[in-house]
C-alpha cells in the first residue's frame, strides 16, 4: 500500500510539472501574440498623433482644429519625442516630469529609443521634415515582462510542491525507521532481561568466575542498546550528569573488546566532573559510534587519543586516530545517512551521531582536522547550559 501511495504521488508531481510548463509556455505564447497587437495599434496611435502635428504645424485654417489638439491629447501613455531634421528636441511627452528636470534625460532616453523603432517623418514640404520618435507604452512594457513574471510564480509553486512532496516522503521514511526502531526494541527487550536474569544467577552461583563480570557487562550493553533504539522517535530528556565519567565508561568497555593492536590513549583527568546536560544512553551512543569509526579506519593497529577540555560555556571532546585519513571533500559528507567507505555496514554511525549531538543536545560535531594516510580528529561540542 505504501508504494502504491508513492507511485501515486510521483505521477501527481509529474502531472502537475507538466500541467504547470505547459501552462507557462501558453502564456508566454499568447503574451507575445497580444504584445504584437498592441505594438502595431501602438504604431498607428503615433502615426495618428504625427499626422495631427503636422497638420498643427502647417497651421492649415481648413482643418479642423479642435480635432487636431484631441488626437495629440490622446496619447497619454506613449512616450514620444518631437525633433528636427538634426536632432534638436522640440517637444516630448509622456516621460518622466520630474527627471526631466535634468537636461541629459531626455537625450538619453532619444538615444535608446533609436536603437529600438525607426521615426515616424512628418514631411512639412519645402524639402523641411521632422521626426517622431517613440517607445513602447508602460502597458506594453509591463505585459512583455509579465509571462516571465507568471513563469517565475509557476516555478516557485513547482519548487513549493516538490519541497512539500519531499518532506512528506521524507517523512514516511522516518516513520518506517521510528517504527523498525520501536520493533527492534520490543524484540530485544525480552531475551535481554532473560539474559540479565541468568547472568545474576551464574554470579550469585559461581562468584569466582571472571567471565561473569564480562558477559554483565554485555547484557548491560544489550540493555542500553535497546534503550536507544526505543528512545528514537521521540525528544530524549537531558539530565545534568559527569561527562567525563560517561566518556570514561565508554572508552573501557571498548577497550575490553577492541585489538590489543589499538592503543587507547586518554588526553584527560578521569577523576575530573565537567557537569553537562546531557541523556547518557544516547551520549555513550555517540562516543561508542565515532570510536568505532576510528578504529575501522586504523584498520586493526594504531592509537586512539581521546581529549576532553573545556572552555566557559562549552565542552570540547576530541577522537584522534592514526588511521587513513579522510579527503578534504568528504569532511561534510561522512555524517550523510549511508555514507561509508566500508565494504559492510550501512553508514549509519557518524550520521546518528551527528543527530543526537546536534538536534537533541543543540551542540557541534565535525571533522577538526585530517590527513590522507595519517589520521583525524573528530571534535564534539557540547553546552554546558541547555538552549546555549
Amino acid at each position: 500500500m505504501k508504494l502504491n501511495g508513492h507511485r501515486n504521488k510521483t505521477s501527481l508531481m509529474l502531472i502537475l510539472f507538466l500541467f504547470a510548463i505547459l501552462t507557462g509556455l501558453g502564456s508566454l505564447v499568447y503574451t507575445r501574440y497580444l504584445v504584437g497587437i498592441l505594438k502595431t495599434e501602438e504604431r498607428k496611435k503615433v502615426e495618428q498623433w504625427a499626422e495631427a502635428t503636422r497638420l498643427l504645424t502647417l497651421a492649415d485654417t481648413s482643418q479642423n482644429i479642435d480635432f487636431i489638439y484631441s488626437i495629440i491629447e490622446t496619447n497619454t501613455t506613449i512616450p514620444v519625442i518631437l525633433t528636427d531634421e538634426a536632432d534638436s528636441i522640440i517637444s516630448s511627452g509622456n516621460f518622466d516630469e520630474i527627471r526631466m528636470r535634468d537636461p541629459s534625460y531626455l537625450r538619453a532616453q532619444l538615444d535608446k529609443i533609436k536603437k529600438k523603432n525607426n521615426p515616424i517623418i512628418i514631411d512639412l514640404g519645402y524639402n523641411h521634415a521632422n521626426l517622431i520618435y517613440y517607445k513602447d507604452s508602460i502597458i506594453l512594457t509591463q505585459l512583455n515582462y509579465y509571462p516571465f513574471v507568471q513563469m517565475g510564480i509557476i516555478f516557485l509553486f513547482i519548487l513549493v510542491a516538490y519541497l512539500a512532496f519531499s518532506s512528506s516522503r521524507k517523512a514516511e521514511s522516518n516513520q518506517v525507521w521510528v517504527s523498525m526502531s520501536r520493533e527492534t526494541a520490543h524484540q530485544l527487550g525480552t531475551p535481554a532481561s532473560s539474559l540479565a536474569g541468568w547472568v545474576e544467577i551464574l554470579q550469585n552461583k559461581y562468584p569466582e568466575v571472571a567471565l561473569t563480570k564480562e558477559i554483565a557487562l554485555d547484557v548491560e550493553r544489550l540493555e542500553k542498546i535497546t534503550e536507544r533504539f526505543s528512545k528514537i522517535g521521540s525528544k530524549p530528556i537531558l539530565n545534568d550528569e559527569n561527562i567525563v565519567a560517561i566518556t570514561s565508561r565508554t572508552i573501557d568497555y571498548l577497550k575490553s573488546r577492541t585489538s590489543s593492536k589499538i592503543r587507547f590513549l586518554s588526553g584527560f583527568d578521569e577523576s575530573k566532573s565537567i557537569i553537562v546536560p546531557v541523556n547518557a544512553a544516547l551520549f555513550e551512543w555517540v562516543i561508542e559510534n565515532v570510536c568505532k569509526n576510528a578504529i575501522d579506519a586504523m584498520e586493526g593497529a594504531g592509537e586512539l587519543r581521546i581529549g576532553i577540555s573545556e572552555t566557559e560555556k562549552n565542552v570540547l571532546i576530541d577522537i584522534s586516530d592514526t588511521g587513513k585519513g579522510i579527503p578534504k571533500r568528504a569532511f561534510k559528507k561522512i555524517f550523510n545517512p549511508g555514507y561509508t567507505t566500508k565494504q559492510r555496514g550501512w553508514g549509519l554511525g557518524l550520521s546518528l551521531a551527528k543527530r543526537i549531538v546536534e538536534e537533541f543536545h543543540n551542540g557541534r560535531i565535525y571533522v577538526r582536522h585530517s590527513e590522507v594516510e595519517k589520521g583525524s580528529c573528530i571534535r564534539i561540542i557540547m553546552n554546558k547550559q541547555p538552549g546555549q
